[in-house]
């Protein structure tokens, strides 16, 4: 399937989303590893992540970028020849990339009822302002969730906690918009999160600027 949304966040920021919808032999035969990546999706014991990881090489097609540009730190952050910031994610059938001038984040997740067994993994401050009984909690408590791995992913430091060092303004579904901070080592970082909806999973980036956003 071609792609399946842009969004251009602003001048320095764009996301891309792909669905997949190709079997691994065509996603395999529609780009050019090198040999670290091929080694890594020949590894691989689940065609999901295999289809993932393609697919995410189709995406960075898209922007003009071939695998050979994209390498990883040394806590696993990807990151492209070029200085510019890029954060990747996949979840059954989507998956996405941002790349910004920026430091970001982004994640996608299925929004799933098991999402409540781990709720205290992730929420401490939210838990005020979040209602169990509400008709849209599954959907709010998947948005946070995205929302903190896009922090994590953005920040990179091993140890930084979730429930303790990150927390969530509170926000409705139709915003779309929130503020998050990051209190880590006394010092407090904000950050501006985006979040949609669509066929059930849930997106959110997050970025240190907030300017107008358009998609298609």
């Amino acid at each position: 399937m071609p792609l399946y949304k842009t969004i251009h966040h602003n001048s320095q920021t764009t996301v891309k989303i792909w669905k997949i919808t190709e079997s691994y032999k065509d996603l395999m035969e529609s780009i050019d590893l090198k040999t670290r990546s091929l080694e890594r999706v020949l590894g691989m014991k689940s065609e999901m992540h295999q289809l993932g990881f393609l697919s995410v090489r189709l995406l960075l097609k898209e922007f003009g970028y071939k695998d050979i540009k994209l390498h990883y730190d040394e806590n696993g952050k990807p990151y492209l020849n070029d200085g510019k910031y890029i954060s990747i994610t996949h979840s059954f059938m989507f998956s996405a990339i941002i790349i910004s001038d920026f430091e970001i984040g982004i994640d996608i997740e299925k929004q799933r009822d098991k999402i409540v067994k781990i709720a205290s993994r992730f929420i401490a401050y939210e838990s005020q302002y979040l209602i169990v009984e509400d008709i849209e909690y599954i959907k709010k408590l998947t948005v946070i969730w995205c929302i903190k791995e896009s922090l994590y992913k953005l920040f990179a430091v091993p140890r930084l906690s979730f429930t303790q060092h990150t927390l969530v303004i509170p926000f409705t579904l139709e915003d779309q918009l929130t503020t998050v901070w990051i209190d880590y080592e006394n010092i407090k970082h904000r950050f501006i999160a985006n979040y949609f909806e669509f066929e059930g999973f849930t997106c959110a980036y997050v970025t240190s600027s907030n300017k107008n956003m358009s998609c298609h």
